[in-house]
């Protein structure tokens, strides 16, 4: 077993993590960031091949360093991968692939990270580990479906040739859910189900979104924020449902004859999927649940978490646990928090925080016996 000791632990090597580490060593603060996977990016060559931003690479640059692409494209999924790992290059941040932290602990003053029988004892903690966590939210239900069936996540789907011959229902109505549902209606009879969440008023790929797109970017930053009505009322919204539409419209779904269901799945009957209005889904061959993500925070032994899950917290800084903050959470701040354009303004205020409470901390305090058997 070892321990050791370092400033301010960032668990998570994404771009909420890399933006932090690039702030803080800008502030000249030692750091250390731990990702349980192989390589830095790896949650994103993970997603659906096809997948692409929706955000043009002109806003999807973080700090210091510019997206490598045409300024009105919008970057693969790869392509977002290969920027945070030379991201992370560029700028020597100190990333320990391949360390899952297990647990984070209070104790004398400071966070116990255990790593297996390793621990990393810091005064500081970001957890960056993700926009909306990377537990799959399914319905209890889904057990009960026929085991024929085949099941997919949208986290697990990759492409069209995963799926079985037959007709695929895709759950939910996002963005991510109507992305699935128009790559695989030509090939497989497609039902779409879940309410209608809106679409964005103009198509990514038409040259009026170089002039809409700083308007929503503006709106997102500076107006739909924690601090404005209109932004409290959106973001339980936005944390329990997604956005909206964003690529893929209505008429494209109708032009590829996906079948819209505005009634949600809500059991089973004889192994097939039921909707709310009584109506059995008899010839379904696949499931693909387009239903995103549970915020699980299980390995962190510390009281600071509401009754949805979600950690208490303002901009990322927790009252209940001083030198604990939270990186990349949906509506951190805005409802720009969500996409690589908000990221860093939330790195740099919780940087900002931890400058100010360190730079106290190390002055008022020296190691304490107990701190040092840790």
């Amino acid at each position: 077993m070892t321990t050791e000791h370092i400033e301010t632990a960032i668990i998570g090597a994404g771009q909420a993590g890399l933006a932090t580490a690039y702030h803080l060593r800008q502030r000249g603060r030692p750091c250390l960031i731990l990702d349980a996977n192989k390589q830095v990016g790896d949650n994103w060559r993970a997603q659906w091949d096809s997948l692409r931003l929706y955000s043009p690479a002109r806003s999807d640059g973080l700090p210091g360093m510019p997206f490598p692409a045409p300024r009105w494209s919008y970057p693969t999924k790869d392509q977002v991968a290969d920027y945070l790992a030379s991201y992370a290059e560029k700028f020597a941040l100190p990333v320990r692939t391949l360390a899952h932290v297990d647990r984070l602990q209070a104790a004398d003053g400071r966070y116990v990270l255990w790593l297996g029988d390793d621990r990393v004892v810091a005064e500081n903690v970001v957890v960056a580990t993700g926009t909306f966590g990377r537990t799959p939210s399914i319905p209890e239900f889904a057990l009960d479906l026929d085991p024929s069936i085949r099941q997919l996540h949208s986290c697990e789907y990759r492409r069209p040739e995963q799926l079985k011959p037959g007709p695929v229902l895709v759950v939910g109505a996002s963005h991510s859910g109507t992305d699935v549902a128009f790559e695989v209606a030509p090939t497989h009879p497609t039902i779409l189900a879940g309410r209608d969440p809106g679409q964005m008023p103009v198509r990514l790929d038409h040259w009026s979104v170089r002039v809409v797109f700083p308007i929503f970017l503006f709106l997102g930053q500076h107006v739909i924020t924690r601090r404005t009505p209109i932004g409290r009322k959106a973001m339980p919204e936005i944390r329990s449902h997604g956005g909206p539409m964003l690529r893929v419209k209505r008429a494209d779904l109708r032009a590829r004859g996906v079948e819209r269901v505005l009634a949600r799945v809500t059991g089973v009957q004889d192994g097939r999927p039921v909707l709310d209005d009584d109506r059995v889904l008899n010839d379904v061959t696949n499931v693909v649940w387009c239903t995103g993500f549970r915020q699980v925070f299980d390995w962190i032994d510390l009281p600071i978490f509401g009754a949805d899950g979600w950690p208490r917290e303002f901009r990322g800084v927790v009252p209940e646990a001083p030198r604990l903050f939270f990186c990349g959470l949906a509506f951190q701040y805005a409802f720009s928090s969500t996409v690589l354009a908000g990221v860093g303004r939330d790195a740099a205020y919780v940087a900002q925080q931890i400058d100010a409470r360190s730079e106290r901390f190390v002055r008022s305090r020296r190691l304490s016996p107990v701190a040092r058997n840790l």
